[in-house]
């Protein structure tokens, strides 16, 4: 039999385009599909909420069935409780580790700046926490992570205001308000992203401890009208 010339190259190029098609997947393993389900699942529950988010959106995104979603997470209540508890941990490190000025004022505008640096550097994950979800306890929300801070901050405020003669009992109250300030501020910014951060902090400062460095021992409301 006469050869065709050429023939068997091309054969040879028709049987590797199905060889590299297939070496060009990889198949991920149980735990690298675990994190890409929840960065994108985290990405949906920013975008939409957790009413709106679906096991269908999730499992499109990543192209698997719904079942390998429920696998790893057991339906759409425990991916989100994941997804929130990672925020949650991220960003309380965040700001305990920025904690490391001896100042008070330092230690705020520390705290004030690494809130805003997260808001900024994780927007998807901050979106995710300051939306509340019914499902989710008062220890897995942006709430919580806002009270722990705070009670760190009564602890500096208490050992303050024992050295400037105010009541220390009154520190829990006044961390609070400053933390409150600072987180309702952030969700503010979330959404202008103007001025720059850096501003932004040392705007909340300057409220927070120009007001604090002139506290009145024991303050008063001047509307409140005495009964005559």
């Amino acid at each position: 039999m006469t050869e065709v010339p050429g023939n068997d190259a091309s054969a040879a190029r028709r049987r590797a385009v199905p060889a590299a098609k297939s070496s060009s997947r990889v198949r991920m393993s149980a735990a690298q599909r675990r994190e890409q389900l929840i960065a994108i699942a985290r990405q949906i529950f920013a975008e939409r909420g957790f009413d709106a988010t679906s096991i269908e959106e999730v499992a499109a995104r990543a192209r698997v069935s719904k079942p390998v979603v429920y696998e790893h997470f057991g339906g759409k209540e425990g991916l989100y409780a994941v997804v929130v508890d990672r925020e949650v941990r991220s960003l309380l490190e965040r700001i305990t580790s920025a904690l490391t000025a001896g100042h008070p004022r330092e230690l705020l505008e520390q705290a004030a700046l690494t809130l805003l640096t997260y808001i900024e550097e994780e927007t998807s994950g901050f979106r995710v926490l300051v939306r509340e979800s019914p499902l989710m306890s008062a220890t897995g929300n942006f709430s919580s992570v806002m009270n722990d801070v705070a009670h760190q901050v009564e602890h500096i405020l208490g050992a303050e205001f024992s050295s400037r003669g105010y009541d220390p009992k009154l520190a829990e109250l006044y961390s609070q308000a400053l933390v409150g300030m600072v987180a309702l501020t952030g969700r503010w910014w979330l959404e202008v992203r103007k001025p720059r951060k850096e501003a932004v902090a040392a705007h909340l400062v300057n409220l927070a401890w120009n007001g604090l460095s002139h506290l009145e021992a024991k303050p008063g409301l001047i509307t409140v009208r005495k009964p005559g």
